[in-house]
């Protein structure tokens, strides 16, 4: 199956279960896809002492997981410099949608 997941989200716990839902898709076999979409792009410099977030992602584009985040959402926080995976566009999440046999959010 292929996963599209949406995080809208800067809450760290939100964030964590996101890809940590990511990480076993992928261990089902599943293709997984993530867009990262207004507050949701600033999980990419989230820290939480009790939800690791960076470790969450990291193990998810380790095993194949694919990260894109709003460029748009990026620059209205002088973010976009500072993107540790690529930078998108409407059209990226388009495709996801597009793409994908089934979308979560969070």
């Amino acid at each position: 199956m292929r996963v599209g997941i949406v995080l809208y989200s800067n809450d760290p716990e939100t964030a964590w279960n996101a890809f940590r839902f990511g990480v076993f898709s992928l261990a089902q076999g599943d293709e997984v896809k993530v867009f990262l979409l207004g507050k949701g792009v600033e999980v990419l410099n989230l820290e939480d002492p009790s939800y690791d977030v960076k470790g969450q992602m990291e193990l998810f584009k380790e095993n194949g997981g694919q990260v894109v985040a709003c460029g748009v959402c990026l620059e209205t926080r002088d973010s976009k410099d500072s993107a540790t995976c690529p930078v998108g566009s409407m059209n990226d999440l388009y495709e996801i949608v597009s793409w994908a046999d089934k979308i979560v959010s969070f």
